[in-house]
């Protein structure tokens, strides 16, 4: 029994309506709009294998950066507590999915490459370490039903 229990709502409106609907595969727009109150608007497509457009988030790229995000503040958390200071954090994070011969799919692998910055005089072992911590506690990749791997740097910055 969880100890408490946290809601999350958004609302996705598909705005793909070209003037037939579905009438046919090539006749709507995959383009919609994910909203929540009081946040900016996701303007989100398929990817354009799946004639969506290039010039906007596809749910593919939104998983991949939910997993990069989640691992990101985890990390940020325990190194506040660890006494090491994170000077700045980048991730350069990857996802494979497998599309099957029915057109249905499912992600194989997510791998985070984190490159994070600490202050000089820190203990990058203990540093590197709280990677595995982080990725413990994620909620989001304690989620999902495929591997997610780090493979993080850390770099010593000036004091």
């Amino acid at each position: 029994m969880p100890a408490r229990e946290h809601r999350y709502a958004i609302t996705v409106t598909w705005s793909g309506n070209l003037g037939s609907g579905t009438s046919d595969y090539r006749a709507y727009s995959r383009d919609h709009q994910i909203t929540a109150e009081s946040k900016s608007p996701i303007d989100g497509s398929s990817d354009p294998l799946f004639r969506g457009d290039r010039a906007r988030w596809n749910p593919e790229e939104l998983l991949i950066a939910s997993l990069s995000a989640c691992h990101k503040l985890w990390y940020l958390h325990l190194a506040a507590e660890s006494g090491i200071i994170v000077t700045a954090y980048a991730d350069l994070a990857e996802g494979v999915m497998a599309e099957l011969p029915d057109g249905s799919g499912r992600f194989t692998r997510v791998v985070l490459r984190p490159s994070v910055t600490v202050s000089a005089g820190t203990d990058t072992a203990r540093a590197n370490a709280l990677h595995h911590a982080a990725h413990e506690k994620c909620f989001i990749a304690n989620s999902v039903n495929f591997p997610v791997s780090c493979e993080p740097t850390i770099v010593v910055g000036g004091t």
